[in-house]
C-alpha cells in the first residue's frame, strides 16, 4: 500500500527551499498526524541535530514513521559533493552521507542523495564524474545495507545537475552497480521538466523506484499546479510501488494549506 509523508526542514541555510514545514519538528509531527500522514521526511543540517529520544517519543506519540532523511545539508552548508575534483572534498562528502545513513537507520529511514551528487565542470569530464558517483554509490549502498536500510539516489533536472536527469539514465546508473541496495528517488517536479511522459517514466523505473517526491508542476503542493496526477498514480500501481509519496513542496500559501492540499489529493488517488 502506498503511504504518505510530509517534509520538514531543520536547515537554516536552506530557508526558502521546497519543504512544507520548517524548524518546528514537534509541531510538524503533530500536524502531520492530525491530517492523516503516515510519516515525516526530515532534512537535517547534521546527524546530531535531532535528539534521538525526542524523535522516538514524537513518532510514538503521533503514530508516525520517518520516511527518509536528506543529506543535502552537506551541500547547502559545507559545499560537499561526491564528484568534486578535490579528493579530500569527495571523501568528506562520503563521510557526511555515511553519518546521515547511520542516523536514519536508527529509524528505519533510508538516506537520500540529491544535491550532493554534484556535477561535472572544469577539468572534470562527465565520464569521470559519473565514475566517481558510481563508486560512491557502491560504497554507500553497501554501508546502508550493513545498517539494514536502503540508499535513495535522486535524478535532478538539468538546472541542478548535468549528470543524471532522466529516469532511464538513473536506471542505467543503478544497473551498472554490483549492489542492489540503491534505489531511485523519483521526483515528479524534476520529471515534469525532463520526461516526455511522467507515468511512462515510472514504468521505466519499475523495480528501481524506491521513493517518490509527490508535488505539482510548479513545486507547490499537489492540487496547486497543472499536473495530472491520476496517470502517475496508475503507473505507480502498475509497477507495484508500495513506498512513500512525500510532499517536498513550497509552503505556499502556508505550510498547513500545502499539507492539506497534498493529503486531499493523496487520499483521492491512493485510498481505495
Amino acid at each position: 500500500m502506498i503511504k504518505t509523508a510530509i517534509t520538514v526542514s531543520l536547515v537554516k541555510e536552506a530557508e526558502g527551499g521546497p519543504f512544507v514545514y520548517w524548524h518546528d519538528l514537534p509541531g510538524a509531527c503533530a500536524k502531520a498526524a492530525e491530517l492523516g500522514f503516515d510519516a515525516v521526511e526530515i532534512f537535517a543540517p547534521h546527524p546530531d541535530a535531532v535528539d534521538d529520544d525526542e524523535l522516538k517519543a514524537l513518532l510514538e506519540t503521533h503514530d508516525l514513521k520517518v520516511a527518509a532523511v536528506g543529506t543535502g545539508g552537506g551541500w547547502v552548508i559545507h559545499k560537499l559533493t561526491l564528484t568534486n575534483a578535490d579528493p579530500e572534498i569527495r571523501q568528506k562528502a562520503r563521510e557526511f552521507i555515511r553519518a546521515i545513513i547511520d542516523w536514519g537507520a536508527e529509524f528505519n529511514a533510508p538516506a537520500i542523495i540529491g544535491s550532493m551528487q554534484g556535477r561535472f565542470e572544469g577539468d572534470v569530464s562527465k565520464e569521470q564524474a559519473l565514475a566517481w558517483l558510481a563508486e560512491a554509490l557502491e560504497d554507500l549502498g553497501a554501508h546502508a545495507a550493513a545498517k539494514d536500510t536502503q540508499l535513495f539516489y535522486e535524478p535532478l533536472n538539468r538546472y541542478e545537475t548535468n549528470l543524471i536527469n532522466r529516469t532511464e539514465d538513473g536506471v542505467w546508473l543503478l544497473e551498472g552497480l554490483t549492489t542492489d541496495n540503491v534505489k531511485l528517488l523519483s521526483d515528479v517536479f524534476h520529471m515534469n521538466i525532463e520526461e516526455a511522459n511522467i507515468a511512462d517514466a515510472f514504468r521505466t523505473g519499475g523495480k528501481h523506484v524506491g521513493h517518490v517526491h509527490f508535488v505539482d508542476s510548479n513545486r507547490r503542493a499537489t492540487g496547486m499546479g497543472h499536473m495530472n496526477h491520476t496517470p502517475i498514480a496508475e503507473a505507480l500501481r502498475e509497477i507495484g510501488y508500495d513506498g512513500y509519496v512525500s510532499a517536498e513542496a513550497f509552503p505556499i500559501p502556508s505550510s498547513d494549506e500545502a499539507a492539506e492540499s497534498t493529503i486531499a489529493v493523496c487520499k483521492r488517488l491512493f485510498t481505495s
